[in-house]
């Protein structure tokens, strides 16, 4: 699988990396039950097949998904991925969430995240969610700064973050890369953000490509009205209607060009969002490893500038 330099980092990375929100299991915005069994194997897989970046976070599952990297990691015998995580969102033992960027805060994250992957450094380190106030934002990039050179973090980027935001960040320090939501559902940062990487050379590995499973082809209506009570996904928008019946049908748009390529309506839709030159990477997630086998070609599909006109409607 071909590599793309991220940023002004030099870390070589794959088309897709494998996302580990869902493998945290249960919490405030989980996806429901997970078999830490099932992760494993997930995350084994994707490696076998070529995928040399995992892209996780200190608060998916309260902790547990960071933990389960770390275990996946620890019977994997091929070549060491590239392991990336996030900071800022904090939770206590009721698993109540709060968020914080203060310097501190961003210390004793660090500290605890490195415990937790087993690890002497983090390849990407991201703020997840910028502060309401630019002024706490940039005094945790401040601290990532110095924390980067103390060589507990080997690059750092930030996600969810705006133009605004990253023109202010990269000021204090250069920004490696931007984790910004993409996906044919969600496209509001085609013309802001992913043109400011663009010209500013900042990577951008995007997550939910396949619109947190909307786009995959297997999503229906009966589906979705019997996702599990812990999922997040119940209360979105984008599975309501009038949202759904439009997406349900952009997935089958998807459906009928991969199948023209031998692919899956899951990998079409990674390829159109590969398409664009700004986008570095695209995290897939998986719940076990059959699934991984259903987006691997997403990042080696091309797609005619027909084909796009005609997903897109």
């Amino acid at each position: 699988m071909q590599t793309r330099t991220l940023g002004n980092s030099d870390l070589s990375i794959t088309p897709l990396g494998f996302g580990a929100w869902a493998v945290g299991g249960e919490w405030k915005f989980g996806w429901g039950p997970q078999s830490d069994n099932d992760s494993i194997a997930a995350i084994h897989r994707a490696l076998e097949l070529g995928l040399n970046w995992i892209d996780t976070a200190a608060v998916y599952g309260l902790g547990h998904s960071e933990e389960v990297v770390r275990k996946a990691l620890a019977d994997w015998k091929g070549a060491r991925p590239h392991v990336f995580t996030k900071c800022g969102m904090l939770w206590d033992d009721q698993g109540t969430i709060d968020y914080s960027l203060r310097a501190d805060s961003i210390r004793r994250e660090v500290e605890a995240s490195l415990r937790r992957l087993g690890v002497e450094a983090i390849d990407l380190y991201q703020i997840h969610w910028t502060a309401d106030e630019l002024e706490e934002t940039l005094e945790g990039w401040t601290e990532m700064a110095k924390l980067k050179e103390e060589g507990k973090l080997r690059w750092i980027g930030v996600s969810n973050a705006s133009s605004e935001e990253m023109e202010a960040m990269s000021k204090i320090a250069p920004i490696t890369s931007l984790q910004p939501p993409y996906s044919l559902v969600k496209r509001d940062v085609e013309n802001d953000q992913l043109t400011w990487c663009g010209a500013h050379g900042v990577g951008t590995i995007v997550y939910s490509p396949m619109g947190s499973g909307l786009l995959t082809g297997a999503m229906t209506k009966e589906r979705v009205a019997n996702l599990p009570e812990g999922d997040w996904r119940r209360n979105s928008p984008l599975f309501q209607e009038p949202k759904l019946t439009e997406n349900l049908a952009l997935a089958e748009r998807l459906k009928s060009v991969g199948a023209r390529h031998g692919r899956t309506a899951a990998e079409a839709a990674l390829a159109w969002v590969l398409r664009k030159p700004e986008v570095t990477g695209a995290i897939v997630g998986a719940r076990n490893a059959s699934q991984v086998d259903g987006l691997i070609h997403g990042g080696d599909l091309k797609l005619s500038p027909e084909e796009i006109a005609e997903i897109e409607g």
